[in-house]
C-alpha cells in the first residue's frame, strides 16, 4: 500500500510530525507529535497539535495510533493531549525501560517512577506489527541515536524518526547517554535494505547550507548515493570516526531537560506537588 502523509512542520523545534492514513478509509495515525513548550516562563501551548486535531477532524479521520519514535530530547510530545482529544493507542519501542532506568536516575525520580514503560499503551520490538485500518505497519528496532529508537514502515513509507535525516544533512548524534555510533551505523544499513523505491520520512530538517527551503522526504535510494555520512559505501569505521568526532563539538539540545521528563512518562507531566503545581527538574552536571 501507498499511505497519504500529512506532514506538520515546527518552525521552533525543526520537528516534523506526521499523520499517515489509509489510500482508500478512514483510519490514520499520528507519529511524533508537538507540546509547545517555552522554556523561559515554563508555560506549554498546544497550537502544534491543535493544528493536527483540527485537519484530522476536518478529514474525518479516526485515529488509531498515536506512535513515537523514540524518547525525543529537543521537543515535548502532545501525545496525552492528542489521545484526549482523538483517541488512539500510545506506542513506542520496548526498550523505553533502559532510557527510563538511565534518566530516571539523572532525575533523581525515586521509587514512583515506573520503569517499566507503563505510561504506554504498546511497547514494540523488532519484527512486530500493527494495523492502521486495512494497512499494515512493521517495527524496525533501529538504535544509535538512543538504545529504544524504532523506524516504522508502513506500506511504502519509512518513519525513521531522528536516525537519518535529508541526505545533504546526514545522520543523528548518537553522544546522549545509551547512544552508540556503530548501532547507528548498523541501523542505517537496516533502512537502506528496504527497496530502493521506499519513501523516507525523516523527524527533522534543518535546511542544509545551500538549501532554500526545508524538506522531509526522500527515499532510500536517494541516501545510499547521497547521504553525506553514510552513502556511496561508506564504511562503518569511517562512519564512526566522522560521527564520534562530530558529536564531540555539539552543544545539548535547549529543551532536553524538559523533554526527557515529560517524553518518558509519554508526554504525561510530572506528578503535581501538594500544592498541584506540576515542577521541572533542571539536574546540574549530570548531563
Amino acid at each position: 500500500m501507498r499511505p497519504i502523509v500529512k506532514a506538520f512542520f515546527d518552525a521552533a523545534t525543526n520537528t516534523v510530525s506526521y499523520v499517515v492514513r489509509e489510500p482508500e478509509g478512514r483510519c490514520c495515525a499520528i507519529i511524533d507529535s508537538v507540546l509547545d513548550f517555552d522554556q523561559a516562563s515554563g508555560r506549554t501551548d498546544t497550537r502544534s497539535a491543535d493544528a493536527i486535531i483540527a485537519w484530522v477532524r476536518a478529514e474525518d479521520m479516526q485515529v488509531e495510533w498515536i506512535l513515537e519514535s523514540h524518547v525525543h530530547a529537543d521537543h515535548l510530545s502532545a501525545a496525552p493531549y492528542l489521545q484526549d482529544h482523538l483517541g488512539g493507542r500510545i506506542g513506542i519501542g520496548d526498550r523505553i525501560t533502559v532510557v527510563q532506568d538511565t534518566f530516571g536516575k539523572v532525575f533523581n525520580e525515586g521509587t514512583a517512577f515506573q520503569r517499566d514503560g507503563s505510561q504506554f499503551d504498546a511497547l514494540f520490538q523488532e519484527g512486530d506489527s500493527f494495523h492502521i485500518g486495512q494497512m499494515r505497519g512493521d517495527v524496525l528496532h533501529t538504535p544509535g541515536h538512543t538504545p529504544a529508537c524504532l523506524t516504522y514502515v508502513i506500506g511504502d513509507a519509512a518513519f525513521v524518526g531522528d536516525t537519518l535525516f535529508m541526505p545533504d544533512f546526514g545522520t543523528a548524534r548518537c553522544d546522549f547517554p545509551g547512544g552508540s555510533s556503530s548501532d547507528l551505523y548498523q541501523s542505517i544499513q537496516k533502512i537502506l535494505s528496504l527497496p530502493d523505491e521506499t519513501r523516507i520520512f525523516v523527524g527533522h530538517d534543518y535546511k542544509a547550507p545551500g538549501r532554500d527551503e526545508f524538506a522531509w522526504e526522500t527515499s532510500v535510494a536517494e541516501q545510499k548515493a547521497r547521504n553525506i555520512h553514510v552513502g556511496a559505501g561508506r564504511s562503518q569505521a569511517e562512519f564512526c570516526e566522522m560521527r564520534d568526532a562530530r558529536d564531540a563539538t555539539l552543544g545539548m539540545p535547549k529543551l532536553i531537560l524538559p523533554s526527557l521528563q515529560v517524553n518518558m512518562r509519554a508526554g504525561h507531566m510530572p506528578e503535581p506537588d501538594d500544592h498541584g503545581d506540576v515542577m521541572l527538574k533542571i539536574p546540574v552536571n549530570k548531563i
